[in-house]
């Protein structure tokens, strides 16, 4: 069992900025890529980045490319996405996934995932 627990999520108004971190106590969560997504109400769950283990490949979905970066530094200090020029529709539920296998972009190439953190956008 991997446990992933984001954190960092809020309101926000749109231009804002907020960071979100994804962490874990597994031993080789850093030895993992691990990605980001998201899921507003009653739409499909979105990919929004990913990040290679060694932090030196990332990839981002086109809808988030120039405002969003996702880092990891320190292995304590986790994963995380800085989110920036926030917009409405970049509200949802924030989920983090340990990377498995397959497509980064895909929800089936991710095997443990988070609980999420709520990530509101609104004036």
């Amino acid at each position: 069992q991997v446990d992933l627990v984001e954190s960092g999520g809020g309101s926000v108004q749109p231009g804002g900025s907020l960071t979100l971190s994804c962490t874990s106590s597994a031993r080789h969560f850093s030895d993992s890529a691990v990605g980001w997504f998201r899921q507003a109400p009653g739409e499909d769950r979105e990919f929004v980045a990913t990040i290679s283990w060694s932090g030196d490949r990332t990839f981002y979905g086109d809808s988030v490319k120039g405002r969003f970066t996702i880092s990891r530094e320190k292995p304590e200090n986790g994963v995380q996405l800085q989110m920036n020029s926030l917009k409405p529709e970049d509200t949802g539920v924030y989920y983090c996934a340990r990377y498995y296998s397959g497509d980064v972009a895909s929800i089936g190439a991710y095997d443990y995932w988070g609980r999420g953190t709520q990530v509101t956008v609104s004036s």
